[in-house]
């Protein structure tokens, strides 16, 4: 079973995480929040609340800041102001890029997403102008540090139900539908593994390279500039640098 590396693709978002682990925290707090207020606090009973705590845990999100989050969104006004939102547009080059996030201000976001994406070389589209060349899938990363014997893993990932497992000389990647994410994790974390990232993600279809040094540089802005915003909790793009190829 093998494919492109979803990793390479976004272990530049998760080093931009890592150094910002605070940021990171809050943008989580926010997805708890939002799935708490659509589906309870038992995350036994709400697996988009399961599927945000898996992910939070992978960023290395302290329990206490977990549980925080959720009793605030199970107060009064905790998370009734704020909703979850999705832009698409075209970056320098034609790069395809999706940018989800949390806002008690949709007007002010829109005007700050736009803003980036004119001012690096890109154009905000309408909705679905870039989505349909991305998949939504699961998506567990698990660090080849030489631990893990391959064989093993890929017949404890075929058991647990997964749709392909990929190899590469960094990581174990490992693929799902939306639907089975939860239950392929949870095999797998009880046999013990450590994931580097667990999350449903938008994983494109195709991938964009760029030789063009202003739109290299702007592309890296650009991105680096939602990344950076409260508001947005995950960017997803279909931009391969030349040294993830």
């Amino acid at each position: 079973m093998s494919g492109h590396s979803k990793w390479a693709n976004i272990k530049r978002k998760k080093g931009a995480a890592d150094a910002q682990k605070g940021k990171v925290f809050t943008k989580l707090g926010k997805e708890i929040q939002i799935a708490v207020r659509d589906g309870g606090p038992n995350p036994d009973n709400n697996a988009k609340l399961k599927d945000v705590i898996a992910k939070a845990k992978a960023a290395n999100m302290p329990n206490d800041n977990i549980q925080r989050s959720i009793k605030k969104a199970s107060g009064e006004g905790g998370s009734d102001n704020i909703e979850e939102m999705q832009y698409e547009g075209y970056g320098p080059g034609g790069v395809a890029i999706i940018v989800s996030v949390v806002t008690d201000n949709r007007n002010r976001t829109a005007a700050d997403v736009r803003h980036l994406f004119d001012k690096f070389g890109g154009n905000m589209g309408s909705t679905g102008c870039v989505s349909f060349m991305f998949d939504k899938k699961g998506l567990i990363v698990m660090e080849n540090d030489g631990s893990i014997d391959e064989e093993t893993l890929m017949m404890d990932v075929l058991d647990a139900g997964a749709d392909d497992f990929t190899s590469t000389e960094e990581s174990f990647e490992i693929t799902t539908e939306p639907s089975n994410f939860s239950a392929v994790r949870d095999a797998l974390e009880a046999k013990g593994y450590v994931f580097e990232t667990a999350e449903v993600t938008m994983i494109p279809q195709n991938y964009q390279t760029l030789t063009d040094e202003k739109q290299l540089m702007q592309i890296e802005k650009l991105l680096d500039g939602l990344e950076e915003n409260d508001d947005v909790i995950d960017v997803y793009h279909n931009w391969e640098s030349e040294d993830e190829e």
